[in-house]
């Protein structure tokens, strides 16, 4: 069952998202590398990529791909995205090599005397680190090996990146929980990476890829609302195109005028973060002019302000302030033809190849210019100053799930630098204050945090850190010191937040205890149950079993940090208590057994073999319709309660086996069915108008409806309502299912 369930969900995804079912081109790899690398660097040693495809060829001979490809078909995959980025023969061939220390018996040292040093500390650097004897911190080791290796050789980075890439493309063929684990671990870790190097199409390809693991119904939902407005969003951008084609014409500037292709993830982004609709995500127009010379960029945006009205604030100049991956460009947002906005873009041919290809670039240039060889301390130090920071950080974090949790915060995206007294960088989110800073430096110094000082002057905790502070914190010297409640209220990093949180949890756990169960007794109380029987019985620690607490102490002290609300607790222990009473009477006799009569229990559309003139219900906790597989349970005093036999109430009630009776279904033309739909949908207004709609054209009588929205964005709507037909619902979904920026709808049979 499991195996066919795996199966159905496969042809789901490859339905919903076929570009993470990619398999290799059946051409002469190996023939294309070595035009793409001699194209690049004309007079580099390309033999020795010939010598790696031999030896990785021979090393992975029979070995498979989970998509039923060679081997080999990976390395060669991952060597020719890092030959497209630019990069010299020496990493394409540590590229070929990168799996078979990992994967083969081809020994480090074997392939450091076959290959030199440099290619070598290469394939070292992006090696797993064994799980065996790493267990649980294999991952988080392996990452940390991965930032000490790039600070020497940032090369080490852009293999993993491409290793990463191409695994991402073949996602499609590994099980859906590994795959959405490494989604998850790429949109936390590798793509943020990618944006730090600058390398916009690796990141952009990571995160979409990644989003369709996730989410694949967003995904397929946004991917068609795109595609519906594209020919539209043609014909307007080819008008923008060529207005601006007339002004360079007017200015005699060379240049290049093409649509900015809108990335899908970015899209989500935007209307989760942002909150707002897709209609609304203007720079959907996008527009990006590719001139000659920095004289021309500026040029070209006075005539572009000269032509449209520009949106105050939007305008950015990157070109001169470059962002902290060297990226350059020009940003506006003008009023453009018909009111519409458009986002502007503008830059010269060398900082395209930046913003495209980041440090990449700078290897291409470098390796070029030195006949294939390059200084990597120099070259990674002289560009990406913040990858020493990272390695000197993370040899103060020795715990392994810290240092990944710290290593998250410090490759987000941040706005904010500011300075320690001695001349250190530090970055932060924007709205940062001292006690972000004081967290970043270190976890005890954030802990014992008193008071701070900004570019000399003594201020108070929350406040808002700018770029080029320097910041200087006062510490306690008392050992017990801890940070306060109200600091939450104003820190702005993960980190911080997650730290104060921590101290509070380890520090704190015997008063939140004693506040929870202060909060249980107060609900009691209020709610006239028996304190002293409920509060000695057994149900407190089956109920912390259940929401995966390891005793009662950890539920009461869940409670008392709010964790777990206290009415939700109290509804799982009384009906624990009511379950117990109501099996420990034992079984009834069924009145009027006989095996030869049937009855029929007037509108419930239910035959219970053996037993007349008995009453029937349907259950509410799974809402049984008529083709759903049922079976029935003798109540005390309600007749027979008919539920689905996979409904999670039949399996609590298995004890009692005598109790179940054979019942089948029998409707008549006067029977009426509860059902429950769930829809989800992007959230934009007017959603809960159609569906209502629609549901009423199809002549269903509502009786319930809830709906909420996630932080996502995300609307989640639930109706109860009544049928006659059970094949009547098939047409409902379905009409449903067609609604605008709904990505999926179905029946639901739990409560």
């Amino acid at each position: 069952m499991a195996d066919s369930q795996t199966t159905s969900q496969g042809s789901s995804l490859r339905r919903l998202v076929p570009r993470i079912f990619s398999r290799a081109p059946r051409v002469n790899d190996l023939d294309s590398l070595i035009r793409t690398v001699r194209a690049n660097h004309p007079r580099g040693d390309l033999p020795i990529i010939e010598r790696a495809y031999t030896v990785a060829r021979e090393k992975h001979s029979g070995q498979l791909r989970q998509s039923g490809e060679p081997y080999i078909t990976h390395p060669l995959a991952v060597a020719q995205i890092l030959a497209e980025l630019g990069l010299g023969p020496r990493a394409i061939a540590a590229a070929l090599l990168h799996d078979t220390v990992e994967d083969t018996g081809y020994a480090l040292s074997e392939l450091a005397a076959e290959f030199g040093d440099e290619v070598a500390m290469l394939v070292d650097g992006v090696t797993k680190l064994d799980k065996v004897k790493y267990g649980e911190s294999a991952q988080a080791e392996t990452v940390r090996k991965m930032i000490v290796a790039m600070s020497k050789d940032i090369r080490v980075l852009l293999i993993k990146l491409a290793d990463r890439l191409h695994n991402a493309r073949t996602w499609g063929f590994v099980p859906p929980e590994k795959a959405t684990k490494k989604a998850k671990e790429t949109l936390e870790i590798y793509a943020p990476l990618a944006h730090r190097l600058g390398i916009q199409t690796i990141k952009s390809e990571l995160e979409d890829l990644s989003f369709a693991v996730l989410h694949p119904k967003i995904y397929a939902e946004i991917n068609s609302l795109i595609a519906q407005r594209t020919p539209q969003r043609e014909k307007y951008l080819q008008q923008v195109i060529e207005a601006i084609d007339v002004d360079l014409r007017e200015l005699r500037i060379r240049g290049k005028v093409v649509g900015r292709p809108k990335q899908l993830y970015s899209v989500y982004q935007k209307m989760v973060v942002r909150g707002r609709e897709f209609d609304d995500i203007y720079d959907l127009i996008g527009i990006r002019v590719l001139v000659g010379s920095v004289r021309d960029c500026y040029a070209v945006l006075g005539a572009i302000h000269a032509r449209w009205t520009p949106l105050p604030g939007r305008f950015k100049d990157y070109i001169a302030t470059p962002k902290f991956n060297l990226y350059q460009s020009l940003h506006t947002t003008v009023i453009g033809p018909g009111g519409r906005t458009v986002e502007i873009q503008i830059r010269t041919n060398e900082m395209h190849q930046q913003a495209e290809f980041g440090v990449a670039a700078h290897w291409m240039y470098k390796e070029r210019m030195n006949g294939g060889k390059v200084d990597a301390r120099s070259a990674s130090d002289t560009d990406m100053a913040w990858l020493a920071h990272i390695s000197d950080w993370q040899a103060e974090t020795a715990d392994p799930s810290e240092f990944l949790d710290s290593l998250r915060f410090e490759i987000g995206a941040k706005e904010v630098y500011v300075f320690t007294p001695k001349g250190r960088v530090v970055g932060l989110p924007s709205g940062a204050t001292p006690v972000d800073f004081a967290y970043a430096v270190h976890t005890e110094i954030g802990h014992r945090t008193m008071g701070a000082k900004v570019n000399g002057r003594l201020v108070p905790l929350e406040t808002e850190l700018k770029s080029g502070d320097v910041v200087e914190v006062f510490t306690s010297k008392n050992p017990d010191a801890g940070p306060s409640q109200d600091w939450l209220s104003f820190v702005r990093s993960t980190r911080a937040r997650n730290k104060i949180r921590g101290w509070f949890t380890k520090e704190r756990r015997e008063e939140a205890i004693e506040q929870g169960k202060e909060s249980i007794a107060r609900a009691m109380r209020k709610q006239n149950l028996p304190l002293q029987r409920l509060m000695s019985q057994e149900s407190f620690a089956e109920v912390a079993q259940q929401l995966r607490y390891e005793d009662v102490s950890a539920l009461y002290a869940a409670v008392g940090e709010g964790h777990v609300s206290t009415q939700s607790v109290l509804e799982k222990v009384t009906a624990l208590v009511s379950v117990e009473e109501d099996t420990s009477t034992g079984a009834i006799e069924l009145p009027g057994r006989s095996p030869v009569r049937e009855s029929r229990t007037g509108d419930s559309g239910i035959l219970v073999r053996g037993a007349a003139d008995i009453l029937v219900k349907l259950a509410r906790c799974c809402t049984p319709v008529p083709g759903d597989p049922i079976v029935g349970f003798v109540t005390r005093g309600s007749g027979v309660s008919v539920h689905r036999t996979d409904c999670v109430n039949v399996t609590a009630l298995g004890d009692n086996p005598e109790r179940f009776v054979d019942v089948e279904w029998a409707p008549t033309t006067k029977s009426v069915f509860r059902v429950q739909i769930q829809v989800e949908a992007l959230d934009r207004s007017g959603l809960l108008s159609d569906v209502t709609r629609v549901l009423s054209e199809h002549h269903v009588n509502i009786l319930s409806a809830t709906v909420s929205t996630t932080n996502e964005r995300l609307a989640l709507s639930r109706f109860v309502f009544e049928m006659g037909d059970a094949v009547h619902l098939d047409r409902v979904l379905n009409a449903v299912r067609r609604i605008d920026a709904v990505y999926d709808v179905y029946r639901v049979t739990t409560s």
